[in-house]
């Protein structure tokens, strides 16, 4: 009993009879056969009796490819004849209905068959709702054995969805797809789902084992090898119910060693040696043993003893590693060794193997995945992004719909709806109401009737609601008329939509609005009669427009004072002096305008304007301004580390920023920026993203500075701005300069660059390189596949490779040529977070490593390595 405890292994007997799992339906399977047109019968597959039905109302794109029939593949059974492919779109989604909370094996199968005709086997990943579940490579097998994908899976929600996902050139396909649900106490890992490596029943001859003689329909392959005796029986296989029901056909075979002094040694190969692994062993003492013999033998895993065990006699027994297991150098091995005491040599009737992966990225909230489909499914919306998640991976969220994106492990809320001139038809849909997270609904420019709805106001933080442009009538309720005047929600409708008004002004009281009118009218004509003859009378001969400011703005002779009489200099730019001061013994930064600059009040008066009604832990705050006459300042919060770039170069001094350093600077640029380009109403473009431009802190914390080149942009139909080109050499969009084409991409474009400064330290113009640019420098540098010849050499090779390759890879896609492919800020801070947590689990793994080396192990690699198909 001390024995089997120290194991701790999970004991579990199997029972299966015959009879029982032949008479098992099919209730809560789900069997797609992928490309069946519609209007065909459901087929019967005849060696299964499975029933497959078409794809069609589980899926909205795709078109329908069928294999030639040839001499290869001829005997296959039809669903591999028949397969859906995907030509439009990035993501294609299946979306089925299953139960929550419940434990389903989910296979995909592929078979390419050269349906096209291009002999090209596609690639494409494929993801389980928003998180990746493998990468497809459809090679082209004789014999037609395709791909096959399985996963054991508890599903989060009542929704799945099973989405294809174009990487490269080659177009997405899929042949069929099956869920079988099973017992939640079966298949458990401590976390995450099991993806199946191999599912092996010991015999040299028989068939591929699965539905009817499977209940859960497992594939079970045979397995031998050259120095195992295989051994079987007729009779019958018992054991307890508890839901692992190996069929008979698999329980009453298996191995044994030849040579019976020997062990019987079984290996396989895992994709990483960091991949946690379970195995699922299956034992039954299939012979009728004699008064004088005993089979009693050691289990070993990776060299690490285990149990001495004996199997039950007819009664199968499942064990199952109670932990996760890590195999060294990407080789796992069970070994079952004969032990003194027994007489004959160990057996194994089969094993299931399964690796764990992770699904760390929350479902979009379910309650509002139901409205959007709802919302969806009323108005008939054929956006080709609408598929899959609408929030996550943010890559592909839905056009049209923002959402909020917290952490991972937080489900994304839904916070802006577009669906401005999309041809909607009918009234204004309730199921708007369930998004409760909701702050700006467009709606404009389509077909809608109705009345306004009055739940629109119980959606407590709308903001803004656009109804322009539809057949709505009557008038808006008054719910909503108190949200506009007690909220500052702002709602826009057609001239027709009346307000309603609880009683008409008296007439005494409209005489008194109106002298109070006439005298104010006429305070505001003399006020600018003063200051147009103020203006008039300046020296000063540049015309700039006037600077309305409620608050903080100095005098020009407390400037002076707060700098000391500019005593300090900080640095020094186009615009003019930065200045060291103090105000109320608090350290600010002054930026004093140059007075032979013409175009620097336009960038004074956009900065000031933007600082006063912007606020963000990541933008550089403004204390306050100057502007008397010729002179003209900028007071802000110092920061005491000055800017990205001297760190970089290296000229500021002091210890070299390391990698989570570089990538927590990197992210909160990228919170900044994200900001203006989505927090800002309306929405901003810095236009001058740089290092130089990125200060830091005390605590080296990031923030954006520096907007006098920032200008608005519009949102909805159209896509750019066609302005002057303004910006830093080198940081620039190339669309941008070229086409005079101005949007918030061009502000990625700048940050991608910034980016490739972070990663590499390298200057991002220098004349001595072989290759001046960065970009051309980097690329370059790809082309050879060492990161380390790209890294900055003051890391001294301290980062984590798989974190570097990401930033990198992200930093080449933020400086795609075409603005279109570039993510937006959103993405870049998502994925730059990411970076930072495989940095992190990379650092605490290998701290956990270090603390119990003393209790490592060797394993000893040998050469019999099976694959999984």
């Amino acid at each position: 009993m001390e024995t089997r405890s120290k194991l701790m292994l999970l004991a579990c007997a199997t029972f299966s009879i015959i009879s029982l799992v032949k008479s098992q339906n099919q209730q809560g399977f789900i069997s797609l056969y992928c490309g069946l047109p519609s209007n065909e019968s459901p087929y019967i597959e005849p060696l299964t009796n499975l029933t497959y039905i078409s794809d069609v109302n589980f899926v909205r794109g795709g078109k329908t490819g069928n294999i030639k029939n040839n001499s290869d593949i001829d005997f296959i059974w039809k669903p591999y004849k028949i397969l859906r492919y995907f030509p439009d779109g990035i993501r294609n989604c299946y979306n089925l209905n299953v139960k929550q909370g419940t434990k389903y094996l989910i296979r995909t199968l592929f078979f390419y068959g050269n349906y096209d005709g291009l002999n090209t086997s596609p690639r494409f990943d494929l993801f389980l709702g928003p998180n990746i579940w493998t990468s497809v490579d459809v090679q082209k097998v004789d014999g037609g054995d395709g791909v096959i994908e399985e996963i054991i899976h508890v599903t989060r929600s009542n929704i799945l969805d099973i989405c294809l996902v174009k990487t490269g050139t080659t177009t997405p396909m899929i042949s069929a797809i099956e869920l079988r649900p099973l017992r939640y106490d079966t298949y458990t890992a401590r976390t995450g789902s099991l993806k199946k490596i191999l599912h092996f029943y010991f015999t040299n001859s028989g068939k591929e084992v699965r539905y009817p003689e499977d209940g859960h329909d497992r594939v079970w392959d045979r397995y031998s090898q050259p120095e195992w005796t295989q051994i079987n029986t007729t009779r019958n296989v018992s054991g307890f119910s508890d839901g692992y029901n190996p069929p008979q056909d698999v329980i009453q075979t298996a191995s044994i060693p030849t040579n019976v002094s020997e062990p019987l040694t079984f290996t396989w190969m895992s994709e990483s040696s960091d991949d946690e692994t379970y195995a699922y062993l299956y034992f039954a003492e299939i012979q009728q043993l004699k008064a004088n013999e005993t089979r009693q033998f050691k289990i070993l895993v990776n060299g690490v003893y285990y149990i001495d065990y004996i199997p039950r006699k007819f009664e199968a027994e499942t064990l199952i590693t109670p932990a996760a297991l890590k195999c060294g150098g990407g080789v796992c091995r069970v070994q079952l060794s004969k032990t003194p005491k027994s007489t004959l040599p160990p057996l194994m009737n089969a094993i299931e193997i399964f690796s764990v992966i992770q699904f760390p990225q929350s479902d979009t909230n379910t309650d509002e995945v139901i409205a959007i489909k709802n919302i969806q499914s009323t108005y008939k919306v054929s956006r080709i992004s609408w598929q899959g998640d609408p929030c996550v991976p943010i890559q592909f969220s839905w056009m049209g719909v923002s959402c909020n994106v917290i952490d991972i492990s937080t489900p994304p809320r839904i916070i802006s709806l577009d669906l401005s001139s999309s041809g909607l038809t009918g009234v204004i849909t309730p199921s708007i109401q369930n998004l409760t997270m909701l702050r700006e609904l467009d709606l404009s420019n389509n077909n809608l009737t109705g009345e306004v709805p009055e739940f629109l106001a119980k959606i407590k933080p709308l903001l803004v609601i656009h109804l322009r442009g539809n057949n709505l009538r009557g008038s808006v309720p008054q719910a909503l008329q108190d949200r506009v005047k007690n909220d500052g929600l702002k709602l826009f409708v057609d001239p027709n939509i009346k307000q309603r008004r609880p009683h008409k002004p008296r007439s005494w009281l409209v005489a008194i609005v109106a002298s109070i009118s006439c005298v104010v009218v006429t305070i505001i004509v003399l006020v600018l009669i003063f200051i147009f003859r103020r203006r008039k009378s300046s020296t000063r001969k540049v015309i700039r427009p006037s600077l309305e400011m409620k608050n903080r703005r100095f005098k020009y002779s407390e400037v002076k004072e707060m700098t000391n009489n500019f005593e300090v200099v900080l640095g020094k730019g186009g615009f003019g002096v930065v200045y060291h001061g103090f105000l109320n013994n608090e350290q600010v930064a002054v930026k004093v305008l140059s007075q032979s600059s013409t175009q620097g009040y336009k960038e004074f008066k956009t900065e000031v304007e933007l600082l006063l009604r912007v606020h963000h832990v990541n933008l550089v705050s403004l204390v306050g301004y100057c502007d008397e006459g010729n002179d003209l300042a900028l007071i802000y919060e110092f920061m005491e580390n000055g800017n990205l770039k001297d760190h970089l170069s290296g000229k500021r001094g002091g210890p070299v920023l390391n990698w989570p350093g570089r990538l927590k600077i990197a992210i909160e640029s990228a919170l900044g920026i994200e900001y203006l380009h989505i927090g800002c109403k309306p929405p901003m473009v810095h236009r001058d993203v740089k290092s130089t431009n990125i200060l830091l802190g005390l605590r080296f914390e990031a923030k954006l500075a520096d907007f006098g080149l920032s200008r608005s942009f519009l949102v909805g139909s159209q896509t750019h701005v066609s302005t002057n080109v303004a910006g830093t050499l080198g940081y620039l969009d190339p669309e941008y300069y070229q086409k005079n084409w101005l949007t918030e991409k061009s502000d990625v474009y700048s940050f991608g660059i910034v980016l490739l400064e972070i990663i590499t330290g390298q200057p991002v113009i220098e004349q001595s390189r072989d290759k001046s640019y960065i970009v051309e420098w980097a690329k370059s540098m790809l082309a050879n596949g060492d990161i380390e010849s790209i890294m900055d050499r003051n890391l001294h090779q301290d980062y984590d490779t798989s974190s570097s390759w990401k930033a990198l890879e992200l930093a080449m896609l933020c400086i795609n040529p075409s603005s279109t492919l570039r993510p937006n800020m959103t993405r870049v801070a998502h994925e730059l977070n990411e970076c930072l947590e495989i940095y992190n689990l990379t650092k605490r793994r290998s701290q956990d490593q270090n603390s119990s080396k003393s209790s490592g192990h060797t394993v000893t690699f040998i050469s019999d390595i099976p694959s999984a198909r």
